[in-house]
């Protein structure tokens, strides 16, 4: 499994997030997943709305363009991002490392 992954003009996100957090950031790898670190607690779904609420800012695309595929009620998550406008420096140094 990779962390992220490129599937047509869409980028998959297998993530593992930190709810709580005392700010909102990508922190790097974390065993096979991606690591975010959000401020919103995980209670009422809000923690989903802060992060596709993040993702959107990040990626510049609108929030409906992020999808929670799985792990809607877990920390592991994989993300769908659709055809994302620009792709955070972070992310763009895994990419360049799995295609190679």
């Amino acid at each position: 499994m990779q962390p992220v992954s490129m599937q047509q003009d869409n980028l998959l996100l297998n993530l593992y997030i930190q709810p709580k957090s005392s700010r909102d950031q990508i922190v790097g790898i974390h065993g096979e997943e991606l690591k975010i670190a959000i401020t919103a607690p995980p209670v009422d779904g809000k923690a989903n709305a802060h992060l596709t609420k993040f993702l959107s800012k990040a990626f510049k695309v609108p929030k409906g363009d992020i999808r929670i595929l799985k792990g809607e009620l877990g920390r592991h998550k994989q993300v769908e991002v659709i055809s994302p406008r620009v792709i955070p420096e972070q992310i763009a140094v895994l990419l360049d490392g799995t295609s190679s």
